[in-house]
């Protein structure tokens, strides 16, 4: 039997995934291209970064999802930082579409996803993550949605000052949402974006589902009965996610979704902490050459994540959000954006049908998409 990075991609496999609507919903390309100069049209190996245009087309993506990713420092730099870092990412993100017309397409609607489908081209979304990017103002929400946000992930792993993070970072809030949080919230539904509850305290995430007129998605979150990471979701809450007609999209960091990997990180980041300092560079580079020895995380631990959502939330309930780009180690097999057929590949040999495996790969965003963001402008 081949290794899990070599399975034979059947033809019937191949012919799913080609018909397919195949949808991720969280990449944090821009920030690679904000941050550290990185080309995205120049074809990348893995190891530098998970996308690039190039492997974008090849991929057989339909919509792939964009974050617009706020860092938890900008909360601390004053008024305007945060919303401002957000302006960036949307001027970037309609930069990337427009010098790719041929290939790539902006979207806001689930119709701008089948109409790339037709057309053979990506649709790019944008999600904003980090809610202090608002800055409490409502105004600033409505500008994000007016420059194409599709979704608000509520906090990052720093809570903001009306809603809970599942880390709490910096001594943030990890409590539930305030009078404001939910009018967020109402905002959120009466504009037509997605609320994305993933990176959101437990409390937080229940009184989001209290909340919400809308169904919600976590964008990239995985099981916690299957590693027990607090960035991941308990049973409970998928079903609670699912009963609202949300989806939850698993996310394929390695360090969030086998317990073996997450503590050789914490073992080498804590032996690097421990070591007499040095430059940032070379630390980062001590840190680089003790995760490079840790053995990969077998491509099936992605998928029981996926097959346990599916059996606990339900099959309509699933979807992917690789977290590329934004992770360091991903699943044997799943190295960038071009892994998509082999999960297809996956699914199929553990028996699921073709149905199914087109609802875990895009159609249950989709008809998240058409619920919630409404028709085109």
């Amino acid at each position: 039997m081949p290794a899990d990075g070599e399975l034979e991609i059947t033809d019937r496999a191949r012919r799913l995934y080609r018909d397919a609507i195949v949808i991720d919903t969280h990449n944090d390309l821009v920030t690679k291209v904000l941050d550290e100069g990185y080309d995205p049209a120049v074809r990348h190996a893995p190891v530098q970064g998970h996308t690039d245009v190039p492997r974008l087309i090849d991929s057989g993506l339909t919509a792939q999802v964009l974050a617009a990713w706020v860092d938890a420092p900008y909360a601390q730099r004053g008024p305007g930082a945060s919303f401002a870092r957000a302006l960036a990412y949307a001027d970037a993100i309609h930069a990337l579409v427009d010098a790719y017309p041929a290939a790539l397409c902006f979207a806001t609607t689930a119709a701008n996803v089948r109409r790339a489908k037709a057309a053979g081209t990506v649709a790019i979304f944008m999600g904003v993550e980090g809610g202090h990017a608002i800055e409490d103002s409502l105004d600033n929400l409505r500008e994000l949605k007016r420059r194409g946000a599709c979704y608000l992930t509520l906090t990052w792993n720093n809570g903001n000052t009306w809603a809970g993070s599942s880390i709490g970072s910096g001594d943030t809030r990890t409590t539930g949402l305030t009078r404001f949080g939910r009018q967020v919230i109402g905002e959120l539904n009466r504009l037509g974006m997605l609320v994305d509850v993933s990176h959101t305290s437990s409390e937080t995430l229940a009184d989001v589902l209290a909340a919400s007129q809308a169904p919600v998605i976590a964008s990239h979150s995985s099981a916690r009965a299957l590693a027990d990471h607090p960035r991941n979701l308990s049973d409970e809450e998928l079903r609670a996610i699912a009963a609202r007609g949300g989806v939850i999209c698993v996310n394929f960091y390695s360090r969030f979704i086998e317990v073996r990997v997450r503590e050789a990180m914490d073992a080498a980041e804590a032996r690097v902490e421990a070591e007499p300092a040095g430059t940032a560079a070379q630390r980062s580079a001590r840190l680089e050459a003790l995760l490079e020895r840790i053995p990969p995380t077998p491509l099936s631990v992605l998928i029981d994540h996926i097959d346990h959502i599916a059996r606990v939330a339900g099959i309509d309930h699933v979807g992917l959000g690789s977290d590329f780009d934004g992770i360091r180690l991903t699943p044997a097999g799943a190295a960038d954006v071009t892994a998509y057929p082999r999960i297809a590949q996956a699914l199929l040999d553990r028996g699921y049908a073709d149905d199914d495996v087109r609802k875990v790969l895009g159609a249950n965003v989709l008809r998240l998409m058409d619920d919630v963001l409404g028709a085109d402008a």
